[in-house]
């Protein structure tokens, strides 16, 4: 009997000083690095998917394709963010994963991201299908709770924050 896999996986973050702007807040370049982080580390840590492994022995990996970012409050310097990263949106060469990076108590959300990913073949660089194996993986992985559409983005950044806001109320009662 095998164990289900976690859908979204989270971590926390330090925001260290070198990573930020003149204020103090984490470059928005820097986004990027900190979401791509927590993904790799996600992914090995629960699914034991080593990127640079697959890469070798199936002579192929995901390149991103497209990112879609929403900033919404600074991360600030010495600030410990969490991020959560899911799957929500698969098919047979194709990945969308979505990113959250939200204030320490997960309740307050400071930015989005969406990677757009395709799986292309190492040498070539041509687009390729997912193995059986990785399609088996990924459909336990897709959460089924968010409806992904390639032009919701706006959309999506609105229900999580109210989602969020809901959540907060509930604990202050």
């Amino acid at each position: 009997m095998s164990t289900a896999l976690l859908q979204t996986p989270e971590s926390t973050h330090r925001v260290y000083l070198q990573d930020c702007d003149m204020l103090g807040h984490l470059n928005n370049a820097r986004y990027l690095d900190y979401f791509l982080n927590a993904r790799e580390d996600h992914t090995t840590q629960h699914y034991a998917l080593n990127l640079g492994q697959l890469a070798q022995q199936q002579n192929a990996g995901w390149v991103i394709t497209k990112h879609h970012i929403s900033y919404l409050r600074p991360a600030r310097h010495g600030e410990v963010v969490r991020i959560r990263t899911q799957l929500i949106h698969f098919d047979n060469s194709n990945l969308v994963v979505e990113m959250q990076m939200l204030h320490e108590d997960g309740l307050r959300l400071k930015a989005v991201l969406w990677s757009e990913l395709a799986f292309v073949k190492v040498d070539s660089g041509v687009r390729t299908d997912h193995s059986d194996s990785l399609m088996d993986m990924l459909e336990q992985l897709d959460v089924e709770d968010v409806n992904y559409d390639p032009d919701g983005f706006d959309e999506r950044v609105r229900r999580l924050r109210k989602e969020l806001k809901q959540l907060r109320r509930e604990g202050e009662e």
